[in-house]
C-alpha cells in the first residue's frame, strides 16, 4: 500500500479512538450526574452527518468535518451554539442546574481520559515491549558536536555519564534534555577517557535553537564515504566525482559524516573549500553553496556499523505501571516545555497541522510506533484542550472556577460570545497551522 494511505489509516484510525474516549469523558459523569445527552459524535456535523441514530434520549453519530467531535448536554452553551433551550427555564437534567462542581468534574472529564489514556498506553509499551536505552558503551563513536557546544567544553566524541549529578542511562535522550529540560551541569567522557565537569547556561536550548545547530550534539559520528551527487548540485558543478575521497571540508577534516554539517556551521559562508583525493593527488574545490549550505552529496556508511547499539530492559508488571507514568509525566512536560520555541517568530513556521501529526506514524504499519504516537498525540489533546480559551473544555473550566471563586455565574449572552470568540480563534490556529504544513509540502522544506 502506498505509504501515504498507511500514513492517513493511522491518524485517522488514532485520532477517532482518541477523540471518542475523550467525549466519552465528558459523558459519563454527565449521565452519573443526571444530565442529559442530547447529542454524542464523532467529528462535526455541520448541516448534515454522515450517519446518526438515536438511542435513548441521545443522538449518536458521524460527521463529515473531522476536526474534533461533541457531547452536546442539554443546557449548555457548548461548540454547537445551539442556543435556543437557553431562553426557557432550566430543567433538572439540563448542565445549568447542576451545581458547579459536578459541571467541572463534567468538564474535565475528557481531558483527564486524554491522560490516563496515555499513562495506560505507555505502560502497556514498557511491560509489553520493555524500555529501550543505549549506555555511553553502546555509543562506540560518542557524539558529534556543533562549534557553539564546543564553547562550553564539549569535543568530538563525547559521551555522556551523569546529568545534574544523576547517572545517564539513555544516550539518546541528552537532545532532549538539553532542549526541553533544565540542565545546569553535565558530566562527560572525553574520547582519551577524562571525565570532566561542564557547566551549561540556563538558555542553552535557546541558543541552539536560533543558533540552527539544535540539538547540538548528534548521532552523526559514522564513517562514510560518497554515494552519489544531487543532479546540477553544488558538488557537481565543482567538478567532484563519485569515485573522489572526501579529505576536508573548509579546513576540517573528513572522518564522520558529521564533520560536513560542523565545518559548515563554523564557518557560515556561501562557499565552502572542499579537498578530495583523487589517484593520488589532492585537489582543491570550491563550491557555491549558497544559503541553504548544502554540498549536493549524498553519503552512504562505509560499512552497516553505524556505532550504536540498543539494549532494551524488561520490569515487573508493578514496575511497568510507575515507569509508564513516569514516561507519560515527562511527555507532557516536554511538550509543554518546547512551546517556548514555538512562540518565536523561527518557531512559528515549524508549527504544523494534520499533515504534521499524520507524518508522525510510520510509512509501513507498526503496532509500537502506532501505539506510541496514539498516546503522545492524547497527551498534547489533553493540554491544548485544558488551555483557557472559550469553546475548549479549558475556556469551560476557568468559567466555572470563575463562577465557584466568586459565586457568580457569567450570562448566557457572555458565554455565547466567547464561544463565537473562541471558535474565530481556534479556526485561525487550525489555517494557520495547516497552511505552514501545504508552504512545506510546496515547498519542500
Amino acid at each position: 500500500m502506498d505509504p501515504f494511505f498507511v500514513k492517513a489509516i493511522q491518524f485517522i484510525l488514532s485520532l477517532s479512538l482518541l477523540i471518542i474516549l475523550h467525549e466519552f469523558g465528558h459523558f459519563i459523569p454527565a449521565r452519573i450526574f443526571k444530565i442529559k445527552v442530547e447529542k454524542f459524535f464523532l467529528f462535526f456535523d455541520i448541516k448534515f452527518a454522515l450517519f446518526k441514530k438515536k438511542i435513548g434520549d441521545t443522538v449518536y453519530g458521524i460527521g463529515w468535518l473531522p476536526l474534533g467531535g461533541y457531547c452536546k448536554m442539554a443546557g449548555m452553551i457548548d461548540e454547537s451554539m445551539d442556543t435556543e433551550a437557553m431562553g426557557e427555564e432550566p430543567k433538572p437534567w439540563e448542565f445549568r442546574s447542576k451545581p458547579a462542581w459536578q459541571r467541572l468534574i463534567v468538564m474535565l472529564g475528557g481531558v483527564t481520559v486524554n491522560v490516563f489514556v496515555a499513562l495506560v498506553i505507555y505502560s502497556c509499551i514498557i511491560g509489553f515491549y520493555g524500555e529501550p536505552f543505549t549506555s555511553k558503551e553502546d555509543l562506540k563513536n560518542g557524539f558529534a558536536v556543533s562549534p557553539l557546544m564546543e564553547k562550553y567544553g564539549f569535543q568530538q566524541g563525547d559521551k555522556i555519564v551523569d546529568v545534574n549529578g544523576e547517572p545517564f542511562k539513555d544516550q539518546l535522550m541528552i537532545r532532549q534534555y538539553l532542549m526541553v529540560r533544565d540542565v545546569q551541569n553535565i558530566r562527560v567522557e572525553h574520547e582519551n577517557g577524562d571525565i570532566e565537569n561542564l557547566q551549561l547556561p540556563d538558555d542553552i536550548g535557546m541558543q541552539l535553537f536560533k543558533s540552527g545547530e539544535m540539538p547540538g550534539l548528534t548521532f552523526d559520528r559514522i564513517p562514510v564515504k560518497i554515494d552519489s551527487m544531487a543532479a546540477d548540485g553544488a558538488a557537481e558543478k565543482a567538478g567532484i566525482k563519485i569515485t573522489d575521497k572526501i579529505k576536508s571540508v573548509n579546513g576540517h577534516p573528513f572522518n564522520y559524516r558529521s564533520d560536513v554539517s560542523y565545518a559548515l556551521q563554523k564557518k557560515r559562508a556561501n562557499e565552502a573549500t572542499v579537498i578530495v583525493e583523487r589517484d593520488g593527488r589532492s585537489l582543491e574545490k570550491k563550491l557555491n553553496i549558497g544559503d541553504d549550505q548544502k554540498l549536493g552529496i549524498y553519503f552512504r556508511p562505509i560499512n552497516e556499523d553505524y556505532g550504536i547499539e540498543r539494549q532494551n530492559e524488561k520490569y515487573s508488571l508493578g514496575t511497568s505501571i510507575s515507569k509508564g507514568i513516569s514516561y507519560g509525566y515527562w511527555k507532557l512536560h516536554d511538550y509543554v516545555a518546547q512551546f517556548k520555541y514555538i512562540f518565536t517568530a523561527k518557531g512559528a513556521t515549524q508549527v504544523g497541522g494534520f499533515g504534521a501529526i499524520a507524518g508522525l506514524f510510520p510509512d509501513t504499519w507498526n503496532w509500537l510506533t502506532f501505539w506510541e504516537t496514539t498516546a503522545f498525540i492524547s497527551i498534547a489533546l489533553a493540554f491544548m484542550n485544558i488551555l483557557p480559551i472559550p469553546a475548549l473544555d479549558g475556556g469551560h473550566v476557568t468559567f466555572l472556577l470563575y463562577e465557584m471563586i466568586t459565586g457568580r455565574t457569567p450570562s448566557d449572552k457572555f458565554l455565547e460570545y466567547a464561544q463565537i470568540i473562541g471558535f474565530f480563534l481556534i479556526l485561525a490556529l487550525v489555517l494557520f497551522a495547516n497552511g505552514n504544513d501545504v508552504y512545506r509540502w510546496i515547498t519542500g522544506n
